[in-house]
C-alpha cells in the first residue's frame, strides 16, 4: 500500500480566495455596514486574542492592569461597532462621523500605551516594534484632525477601497498558492498511478496441456 499523504490544502485555500474576493466585492456594494463591521470585529479578536499571552508575559502589574484596562475599552468599542453595523444604524450622518473617532482612539490609545510602557517602565523592545506604535500615535492623531475636518464617510469609503485591495490581493495569492498545491497534488497523483502500474502482479501464463500421443495400435500378426 502507498503511504504518501495526499495534500487537499489547495481547495481549502481556493474556498478561502473566493470567500475573500466576494467579500471584497460586497464591501463596494455595501460599503459602510461591511466596513464598521470588518473594523470592529478585527478590533474584538486583536483584543480577545491578546488577553493570556499578553497579561502572562508582562512582568509589572501595573502593567497587566493598564493593558487590561485597554483590551476591555477596544473590546467594548469593538462590540460597539458591530452593533452599529448589524443594527442597520451606520447609514446615519452621526455614526459615520464616530467612525472616524473611534478608530483614531483605537490607534492612539494603543500607541500611548506602548511608549508609556517603554520610557516609564523600561519594558524592552524592538525596533520595528517602535516604529508600528509611532505610527499608530500618529494615525490616531491625524484621523482625529481629519474626522474634525470632513465627513466621516470619506474614510469609510477610504477604507473600503483598502479593504477591497486587501481582499482581492489576498484572494489572488491564495488562489496562486492553490494553484501550486494542486500541481504537487497532481504530480502525487501520478506517481502514485505509476507506481501501482509498476508494482500489479504479472499473471504468469499457465502451461497449456500437451496433447497427449495416441496410444499406438497394436501391431496384429498373422499366423
Amino acid at each position: 500500500m502507498n503511504k504518501k499523504i495526499m495534500g487537499y490544502g489547495w481547495a481549502l485555500k481556493w474556498l478561502l480566495a473566493a470567500i475573500l474576493i466576494a467579500a471584497g466585492i460586497l464591501v463596494k456594494i455595501n460599503e459602510v455596514e461591511v466596513v464598521y463591521a470588518t473594523t470592529g470585529i478585527a478590533i474584538v479578536l486583536f483584543s480577545l486574542l491578546r488577553i493570556y499571552p499578553l497579561l502572562k508575559s508582562l512582568s509589572k502589574e501595573v502593567l497587566r492592569t493598564i493593558n487590561l484596562f485597554e483590551i476591555v475599552f477596544d473590546t467594548i468599542m469593538g462590540g460597539l461597532m458591530i452593533y452599529v453595523a448589524f443594527s442597520g444604524l451606520s447609514g446615519d450622518p452621526f455614526w459615520q462621523g464616530m467612525y472616524a473617532y473611534l478608530l483614531a482612539v483605537f490607534f492612539y490609545v494603543r500607541g500611548f500605551i506602548y511608549m508609556v510602557s517603554l520610557y516609564f517602565f523600561a519594558e524592552r523592545s524592538e525596533a520595528l516594534k517602535f516604529w508600528f506604535h509611532l505610527i499608530c500615535v500618529t494615525l490616531g492623531a491625524g484621523l482625529f484632525v481629519l474626522a474634525l475636518t470632513s465627513t466621516g464617510d470619506i474614510i469609510l469609503r477610504t477604507l473600503g477601497w483598502l479593504i477591497l485591495f486587501v481582499s482581492v490581493s489576498g484572494g489572488l495569492y491564495l488562489g496562486y498558492d492553490g494553484y501550486g498545491g494542486y500541481r504537487l497534488y497532481r504530480q502525487q497523483s501520478k506517481s502514485l498511478q505509476e507506481q501501482k502500474g509498476k508494482s500489479a502482479p504479472v499473471e504468469k501464463e499457465l502451461p497449456k496441456p500437451q496433447p497427449q500421443p495416441e496410444a499406438e495400435a497394436k501391431e496384429t500378426y498373422i499366423n
